[in-house]
Parts: C-alpha cells; structure tokens; sequence
C-alpha cells in the first residue's frame, strides 16, 4: 500500500493546514468532472481515502505509530498498543503482519489467538464478531451561487467506484456538515457501514456578501442617477429585479429588497441589501469644468463635525 504522506504529496511532520491545502490542490485537478476516466477516478479515491486518515487526528496517530496495519477494518489502538508494550523492548513482533492470518501457530496460545480480538475475533464463539465500519470524511468546494440556489456534485463513495450523486438543497452554508448515511468504511464481518461525513467550503463572491440568511450588495451609480434618480437593474438569486433609486441619493445609503436573499427550506426567507456607491466617472476635462462650477457656492459638508 502506497504511503498516505506520499500520495498527498507532503512530508510526515506536515501540519493539518498543510495536509488540507495539499489535498485541495490536489482534488481540484484530479476530481472526475474535470478529468473523468477509471483511471483517474481511481487516483481521487486513494487520494480522498489518504486525506480522511491524515486529516483525523487519531487515525493519524495510529497510522504513524503501526503503520498500514492500522488501517484494516476493526484494527484496535488500545488493544495493540498493550500488546505492543508488552513484548520485550516494546516492539512488535516480526509476526505481526499475521495477526490476520493467526500467524505464530494455529493451535491454543500461538501468536493469532493472543492476539486476534484486536481487530474484533470473538474467541471460542466460531468467528469474529460483527462490526460497525468508521465514519469517513470528506470536502465538498461549492461556487457562491451553487450554494444558495442548490445544485448537484459527484462525491467519492465507497459503495460506487464512480462516485454518488448528491443534491446540495438551496442555502448550504459555509462550515455546514452533511452525513451520508451508510457510505463510510465497511462494516467488519456482516457488520453495517459507517458514514461519510462531507464539510461544504463555499467560495467567495467578487460583488455578493452573505449574511446568515440575507445578502449585501454595493451597487456603483452614476453622477446622473444618484442625482435625478433611476430605475437601475439589480441581479439576484431568483432574477433580475429593477430598483427605483430616488432623487438626491448619496454614496452610502441602503436600500433593502425583501424576500430576495437566500432560501431555504421551512424557514423565512432572507433580503438582499443594496449599498449605493456614486461613481465619478473621468469623462474628459469638461466633466471637471462643470465639477468646479458646480462647487463654487456649495455649503462645507464638514462643518458640523466635531469630536
């Protein structure tokens, strides 16, 4: 089995910050809607399986001290570490790689049979006993809009060598968990499944802000419309609305749009906050003429601030 630091491309002292940036950059080149095919399908699995042990403090732990033994179903830390510090030393057996196999001798006492409840053998009951497997986890990387208007992703699943589908309802925050019931490690001996437990990372937006349920937009006007007033188009999740700008706005007031936030299901729906920002466009040197004609006489806007 190939080294999990190798596949994530990183060395065994790297932080948790490290492990997650290198896994990022490396799924966002290999992940099979950009690059489909067995072949590469096949790479952001192994790549995903390293990062949900090298990304899990205890499952790190455990791999770093016993290796890729500790990552067979029903492997037990406590059990082993026991076992391991009481051989002469405190290291493992060169037989160790038999616990599997009941090396050391099939009959009562031999290495397999001190040995073997530590990946779940019930001893004397004629087989080993049922188990639940691990919960996995994973990220999921969504743009701005996918998130608040909803939409599908493939996701890496240990019951579909081509991933699952999976619909991200409207409003999907950044930081919110996802469990998929039954899509985790497999269960030892008969045992049912764990899950996967996706994160969702939202991507910024260059003009939207979002806040809990509502959004924030700034929306740049012009000299003309801030002063005569307008009826200027606002983009949003659910369509273009238009907005009356009235008379005399000033760079800074707000407008608020009701019901034109996100959505989500069984809850009030948000509003989206519009910010005018009056934009002096530089059109030329009689735009600047007509500028300084127009402050000849204009009152300090200073004059009643104090402190």
């Amino acid at each position: 089995m190939p080294d999990l630091y190798s596949t994530l491309g990183v060395d065994r002292n790297a932080t948790s910050p490290e492990i997650k940036k290198a896994y990022r950059k490396l799924a966002s080149k290999l992940h099979p809607d950009k690059n489909p095919g067995p072949a590469n399908e096949q790479k952001f699995k192994k790549l995903t399986e390293a990062y949900e042990v090298l990304s899990n403090d205890e499952r790190r732990a455990a791999y770093d001290e016993f290796g890729d033994i500790a990552l067979r179903q029903g492997f037990d830390v406590a059990r082993a570490r026991a076992m391991k510090n009481g051989f002469p030393g405190g290291g493992m057996p060169d037989g160790m790689g038999d616990l599997f196999g009941g090396g050391g001798g099939p009959g009562p006492g031999g290495l397999g049979d001190m040995l073997g409840d530590l990946f779940g053998r019930a001893r004397g009951r004629g087989g080993p006993r049922p188990g639940r497997g691990y919960d996995t986890s994973s990220t999921v990387v969504l743009e701005f809009v996918d998130a608040v208007r909803g939409t599908t992703v493939k996701v890496a699943s240990s019951s579909d060598s081509e991933g699952m589908s999976l619909r991200i309802p409207p409003g999907a925050q950044d930081g919110s968990k996802i469990r998929l019931r039954g899509q985790g490690g497999a269960g030892r001996s008969g045992g049912p499944p764990g899950d996967l437990v996706l994160t969702v990372e939202v991507k910024t937006h260059p003009q939207f802000r979002r806040e809990g349920d509502d959004l924030h937009l700034d929306l740049p006007l012009t000299l003309r419309e801030a002063y005569h007033g307008a009826q200027v188009p606002v983009p949003t999740p659910h369509g273009e609305v238009r907005l009356k700008v009235m008379p005399r706005t000033q760079s800074g007031q707000k407008a608020r749009l009701r019901g034109k936030g996100v959505h989500r299901k069984e809850t009030e729906p948000g509003d989206l906050y519009v910010r005018f920002l009056v934009i002096y466009a530089d059109a030329g040197e009689e735009t600047a003429r007509l500028i300084d004609e127009l402050s000849v006489d204009a009152p300090d806007p200073r004059k009643s601030i104090a402190f």
